[in-house]
C-alpha cells in the first residue's frame, strides 16, 4: 500500500504509525507514507490555504484552488481517494480490510470548518468519519484509520490467528483474555481455559463473546442475530 496524505502539519506524521508494528512494516516496504504539505500550493508568499465561507458563519474553509493543486499534483485518477470528515460514512472493520487491500491510496486531512464542497464533488471524494465527534483536524483520524487498516495487511502481523479472534470479526465483541498467574488476588482463571479441550473452549468463547456484546453493544447483537436467521 502507496499511502499519500495531504495536510498543512507535515511534522505530524508518521506521529504513532511510525512505532510498533506499523513502523517496523514501515521501515520493511510493507506499505509507504508520502505526506504532501498543502502549503506548497498556495499562491502567496504567507502559504494561505484558507478564506472566509460564502455566505458568512464562523470559521475558515479550505480553498478550492490551493487543494485543487496539491490533489493534481500528487493523486492519479482511479486511486481511492478520502476526505476524513465527520459527515462521512463510518469508518468500520469491513472499511479497514477494504483499504488494507488498496494498492494507493490518498487521504485529505481537513482543518477549520472543512473544505470547499467543490473539490469534494470535482474529485468523487469518499468522505470517511471514525466517530459521530469532530475532532481539531482529520491528521488524527487519518491516523487511526491507517493503523487499523495497515495491520491488516498480509504480514504486518505475526500470528494471523490474532485478527481472527478480533472483536467486529464474527459480529461480536471479543471474549475475555486470561494469562499467568492463573490464582490472582483470591481471582482464578476459568477452570474451561485450563481444560485443554479445545472444542468446549471455543464454545465457552463464543458464548462469552454473545454475552459481553449483548450487554455491551445491543445494536451489534441484533445485527448479529439477524445474520444468522439469513
Amino acid at each position: 500500500m502507496k499511502v499519500k496524505i495531504l495536510t498543512i502539519f507535515p511534522e505530524l506524521f508518521p506521529g504513532f504509525l511510525g512505532s510498533s508494528l506499523t513502523g517496523k512494516a514501515l521501515k520493511e516496504g510493507k506499505w509507504s507514507l508520502d505526506v504532501v504539505n498543502i502549503r506548497d500550493y498556495a499562491f502567496d508568499k504567507h502559504g494561505s490555504v484558507d478564506d472566509t465561507p460564502c455566505g458568512g458563519g464562523a470559521g475558515m474553509v479550505m480553498r478550492p484552488d490551493v487543494l485543487g493543486e496539491a490533489i493534481k499534483a500528487n493523486h492519479q485518477s482511479g486511486e481511492r481517494i478520502i476526505y476524513m470528515s465527520p459527515r462521512g460514512k463510518v469508518f468500520n472493520q469491513e472499511m479497514a480490510k477494504e483499504l488494507s487491500l488498496e494498492k494507493n491510496l490518498t487521504i485529505i486531512c481537513g482543518r477549520f470548518e472543512g473544505i470547499d464542497q467543490r473539490i469534494i464533488d470535482a474529485y468523487e471524494i469518499e468522505e470517511v468519519s471514525i466517530g459521530d465527534y469532530v475532532l481539531t483536524g482529520g491528521e488524527q483520524a487519518a491516523q487511526i484509520l491507517l493503523d487499523a487498516s495497515v495491520r491488516l495487511i498480509e504480514g504486518v502481523l505475526g500470528n494471523s490467528e490474532s485478527v481472527e479472534d478480533e472483536s467486529f470479526e464474527n459480529g461480536l465483541l471479543e471474549h475475555p483474555q486470561y494469562t499467568r498467574p492463573i490464582d490472582w488476588e483470591k481471582k482464578s482463571v476459568p477452570e474451561i481455559l485450563l481444560s485443554g479441550h479445545h472444542k468446549k473452549i471455543k464454545e465457552w468463547r463464543l458464548q462469552q463473546s454473545l454475552e459481553i456484546t449483548k450487554q455491551k453493544r445491543p445494536d451489534l447483537y441484533k445485527k448479529y442475530l439477524d445474520l444468522q436467521k439469513v
